[in-house]
């Protein structure tokens, strides 16, 4: 189903994410504090909202979105953390299946767009680091990590909504950027708790390059995915 009547729902994990989409969208569209609801001719009908980390807070906010209107198709748009060597920072993912590494269980994506939906990507609620549980998944075919988007694929299974999501790796473990005390200064949105970062430079001041490294390629991974997915959207 393709054209203006097709309705489209873009979800973000943080609101670093959610920006980029938003600009994405705002030419010919009409915005509505953290949702843009456009529509144009030449597209389909597409809307924006801010989902929430990890796979509880995905789940729920999928389950209401979905409740209260009807979509055609689903999209997740952010970043992940790359755990495949051959993946550098600012490499696209598009899982043609994503694995709730809870469950073992596995959803299929639907394609949209010209790109063609490859590769597995892990949900999970937890900071994996070790190096051990890393190889483990990468030889099973898991290319990269993130924490919502098994939870979003469960929900649009249950309503029999097709999905799709676009990631771009904005770390990897090898290069010791991300550990469990930046993890912790996320608040529920993604936003920086200012309290806990603060404590954290003031106990690692070595380490607020690495931090500044992060920003700077998390940031430049939400906007190439979420340009990806709003040309996706467009696509006839």
């Amino acid at each position: 189903m393709g054209g203006p009547d097709r309705r489209i729902l873009i979800l973000a994990p943080m609101r670093s994410e959610l920006r980029p989409v938003l600009r994405a969208m705002s030419r010919g569209r009409r915005r509505r504090g953290d949702q843009v609801a456009p529509s144009r001719d030449t597209c389909s009908h597409v809307t924006a909202s801010l989902i929430g980390v990890g796979p509880d807070a995905a789940r729920r906010s999928t389950e209401r979105l979905l409740g209260e209107g009807g979509f055609d198709h689903v999209v997740v748009s952010g970043i992940a953390g790359g755990i495949d060597p051959a993946l550098a920072v600012g490499s696209l993912v598009i899982p043609s299946t994503v694995e709730d590494l809870a469950s073992g269980r596995r959803y299929e994506a639907t394609p949209l767009g010209d790109h063609r939906p490859d590769g597995v990507i892990g949900t999970t609620h937890e900071l994996i680091l070790d190096e051990g549980r890393l190889a483990a998944l990468v030889e099973r075919g898991v290319v990269a990590l993130d924490m919502e988007t098994a939870a979003v694929a469960d929900v649009c299974e249950a309503h029999g909504c097709p999905w799709s999501a676009y990631r771009v790796v904005s770390d990897r473990p090898q290069d010791g950027l991300l550990d469990h005390g930046v993890f912790e200064m996320l608040e529920a949105d993604g936003t920086v708790h200012l309290g806990r970062a603060i404590r954290y430079v003031v106990a690692h001041p070595a380490r607020i390059r690495h931090l500044a490294r992060l920003a700077r390629d998390s940031s430049a991974a939400a906007s190439l995915a979420a340009r990806t997915a709003v040309a996706a959207c467009d696509a006839p």
